[in-house]
């Protein structure tokens, strides 16, 4: 088959390109060509910016693919000038949403007929923490809109594996490589949810090769941080509960990936992946995505906001 990837050289994107190559396919990508390119020769690239509209897209007419794979549609307008410049020239439109569109967050678990965020207007072009959501929502309809029932829509938790430049999930890959008393939040009753980009990927192959319409979260093994801890190999981490993280100044970026069972997002690490594992969903095991994220990270030079000196400084005063 011949595919289509609108972005797909950073993290997710590249994985999925892999993943299609690995299946055999022919793999065409777009993108502004602004990303530092490590994609295999065989990918075709060709560039162009959707915030240009369809003058932005002119590296796409006359051609045709079999399906499009939409990882970098941000904003309604990227996604309508994309989806309208393919509509009849695309077998199907495979949009990368998340499950940031749920309504209710702390809903338990969240499945995918829950209800979704007021979806934002189309003007709308900032994309912060409030409008990431009721973005993704609108470019949502605007693919159901365009495409019907040949659009499959895929809603990731927090992706995590090789290539993560975003600094989530590896901080905790890392944080156990460097040894020492590690820093844990809650009481170790809460729980992580994330989906390996490498089991994302190869269920975008499958909706692809498959045919597969439909709407699907995805998300992975659902373990307690007490587990979490045991699979980076922490052994004695001092549990902190969400009073004394506040009080020090810790939050989601000095501990990411973290959200308290209880908490108004807590629904976001108990995402029902039953649809999708029934539609041919694999799932790594955590110790593998752990292991070969920090195969990756430990040369990636990533930086966190969390240093070992404050980490310290804050186990010191709290007797740890």
């Amino acid at each position: 088959m011949n595919i289509l990837i609108l972005g797909g050289t950073q993290f997710v994107g590249r994985h999925i390109v892999e993943a299609f190559l690995d299946s055999g396919h022919k793999v065409t990508v777009l993108t502004r060509g602004k990303s530092k390119d490590e994609l295999p020769e065989a990918v075709e690239r060709l560039h162009g910016d959707r915030n240009e509209g369809a003058a932005g897209l002119s590296a796409l007419e006359g051609r045709e693919w079999d399906a499009c794979v939409d990882v970098s549609g941000y904003t309604p307008q990227q996604v309508r000038a994309s989806a309208s410049a393919l509509q009849d020239r695309v077998g199907r439109y495979v949009f990368v949403s998340t499950v940031s569109v749920y309504a209710e967050p702390e809903r338990h678990p969240v499945r995918e007929d829950d209800p979704l965020s007021t979806p934002a207007a189309e003007d709308v072009t900032e994309v912060s923490g409030k409008t990431y959501g009721p973005l993704k929502v609108t470019c949502e309809n605007i693919v159901h809109e365009v495409y019907g029932e040949h659009c499959t829509v895929l809603r990731p938790q927090i992706v995590a594996g090789p290539f993560d430049h975003t600094a989530r999930y590896p901080y905790w890959v890392d944080r156990a490589a460097r040894g020492e008393t590690v820093l844990a939040p809650g009481d170790g009753t809460d729980f992580l949810q994330v989906i390996d980009a490498r089991d994302l990927a190869r269920f975008t192959v499958k909706v692809v090769e498959d045919g597969t319409d439909g709407t699907f979260n995805m998300a992975g093994p659902r373990i307690s941080w007490a587990e979490f801890m045991g699979v980076l190999g922490v052994s004695g981490p001092v549990w902190v509960n969400g009073q004394t993280l506040e009080a020090n100044g810790l939050g989601s970026r000095e501990l990411p990936v973290y959200l308290s069972a209880h908490g108004e997002q807590g629904g976001m690490m108990d995402v029902d992946n039953a649809r999708a594992l029934a539609a041919g969903l694999t799932l790594t095991d955590p110790a593998t995505t752990a292991r070969d994220t920090r195969e990756w990270s430990k040369d990636a030079d990533l930086q966190y906001t969390l240093t070992p000196e404050r980490e310290a400084e804050i186990l010191a005063s709290l007797g740890g």
